[in-house]
């Protein structure tokens, strides 16, 4: 009898055994089928040129080397194209392994639209924010200035009508910019989450999201403003899904410490920029749902980094810090 429990004991174990076996086996195929389907981020971190702007205007292609070097492997340019021609900016970056999927420097300069469009197809974008000709001030002639001017955000005191009238014009360059396999981009800064002046139930931003169409007109989330203006960011993920293609990863502290009751402007000046990873912008958890966002290309801001100091060696410890963030 004290032989049979002993044997049924052993058959028990052994059962016991190979169903946990089985288990452990089919949960580490799962952790590598989603480990072979994630994309891995950190083989293409991108950088806003806007952060290295006053070091590019006096080596533009020593720091597009520099970046590189750091692990860099997009830029979206935001002072212009070094008063180069299409193809010749476009071989520089390959040069260099890096493209630009997305520019806030205008189309280069062309006699037309579909001219300075097709100027763009040569420099590889998929997303842009008009259809005006950049490059540089004047035409593209000269080089651009260290502080070039960045679009006037939509803020407070602006009207429904307004919006709807920019989300209508965004859908319109949409259409003529998907010919070319483009799409419109809307970036932000704080003022978007500012109430209109003539609905205190709606801010820019929603009716931006509501009014253009998701086949013509991605969001650039810039995902540093939008915490300083005090958004929760893995729920606008939640509410519009797929909506968030481009972000901007940019990084600040004291975003804890704002008033609830202090104005977007106040609280855009009052939140310091620090290179990604040393503010309170949780990274980690924000590409863990970048799948959920739409997300297809990231790019790395510091809008200070200039009078941060040494704004090259800011945009090297900012991609150190979100390699770290995403480890």
């Amino acid at each position: 009898m004290v032989k049979e429990h002993a044997d049924d004991d052993r058959r028990s174990f052994l059962k016991g055994a190979a169903l946990a076996g089985s288990i452990a086996l089919a949960a580490g195929s799962m952790r590598e089928a989603m480990a072979q389907n994630a994309p891995d981020w950190k083989n293409q971190i991108g950088l806003e040129l806007y952060t290295v702007r006053d070091a590019m205007q006096k080596d533009y292609e020593g720091v597009l080397a520099k970046i590189a070097s750091f692990g860099y492997k997009e830029i979206e340019p935001a002072s212009g194209y070094n008063n180069m021609s299409p193809k010749d900016w476009r071989a520089m970056l390959d040069r260099y392994g890096l493209s630009a999927p997305s520019t806030h420097s205008g189309l280069p300069p062309g006699d037309t639209v579909e001219a300075r469009l097709e100027g763009g197809q040569i420099m590889g974008f998929k997303y842009i924010e008009n259809l005006g000709g950049g490059g540089a001030p004047g035409g593209g002639r000269g080089p651009a200035p260290a502080t070039p001017r960045r679009p006037t955000p939509a803020g407070q005191g602006r009207t429904t009508e307004m919006i709807k009238r920019q989300a209508q014009t965004l859908n319109e360059n949409g259409k003529v910019a998907q010919k070319f396999g483009m799409k419109m981009i809307v970036h932000n800064h704080t003022q978007e989450f500012a109430l209109l002046a003539d609905n205190l139930n709606m801010r820019p931003y929603d009716i931006l999201l509501a009014e253009t169409d998701p086949a013509l007109v991605s969001m650039q989330l810039d995902i540093g403003w939008a915490s300083v203006a005090g958004q929760d960011i893995l729920g606008m993920f939640k509410k519009n899904p797929g909506r968030f293609e481009c972000w901007h990863v940019k990084d600040a502290t004291d975003i804890r410490y704002l008033p609830i009751q202090m104005s977007m402007s106040d609280r855009m000046r009052n939140a310091y920029l620090v290179p990604v990873g040393q503010g309170q912008v949780d990274y980690k958890a924000i590409f863990a749902q970048a799948k959920q966002a739409g997300m297809k290309h990231f790019c790395i801001e510091q809008d200070n980094a200039d009078a941060w100091g040494d704004s090259v060696l800011a945009a090297k410890i900012s991609i150190e810090g979100l390699k770290k963030a995403l480890s």
